[in-house]
């Protein structure tokens, strides 16, 4: 059980690259970008209820894999930058400049931390606050990469 609550809480260990482990976790989410939209293709409904899904899972890993690495928030855990990207690019069309601007700008504001996520990164205990932080930076990112989508900048 250990093995494989490190593996899934570091993306199949890129959490233990031992510099900007979050922004590696983030590129492992890249790719199920284009996979996850397929399912929205498929239903809206199914699209999302995945997505509670995926959070509520990783909320339990990032949790277990704490009594794991024995440290609370571990950089070695990651799986809260892959759901946190998927948030980032909920309902946007697969393309690179999507991908691309939601990355940045997802890793921009998950180490800023606006307003809730600083809260919830530091009053939420265990894997929700972990993970629900991030949640709340993708959520913001979409935002953002949306409307830069409505003024022209993105297509």
């Amino acid at each position: 059980m250990r093995l494989l609550v490190t593996i899934l809480a570091s993306a199949g260990c890129v959490g233990f690259i031992p510099v900007a482990s979050g922004t590696f976790g983030t590129m492992v989410a890249v790719p199920l970008f284009w996979g996850f939209d397929a399912v929205r293709s498929t239903s809206v409904p199914l699209y999302l209820l995945t997505y509670v899904g995926m959070v509520a899972a990783a909320c339990w890993i990032a949790g277990l894999a704490e009594h794991v690495f024995q440290e609370h928030d571990s950089h070695k855990i990651v799986i809260d930058e892959v759901v946190g990207y998927l948030a980032a690019t909920l309902f946007l069309a697969p393309t690179w400049p999507h991908a691309l601007a939601a990355f940045l700008v997802f890793r921009a504001l998950d180490v800023f931390k606006p307003f809730p996520a600083g809260y919830i990164d530091k009053n939420l205990p265990g894997g929700y606050g972990v993970v629900l932080d991030d949640v709340v930076s993708g959520i913001y990112s979409n935002l953002v990469v949306q409307m830069l989508m409505a003024v022209g900048v993105l297509g």
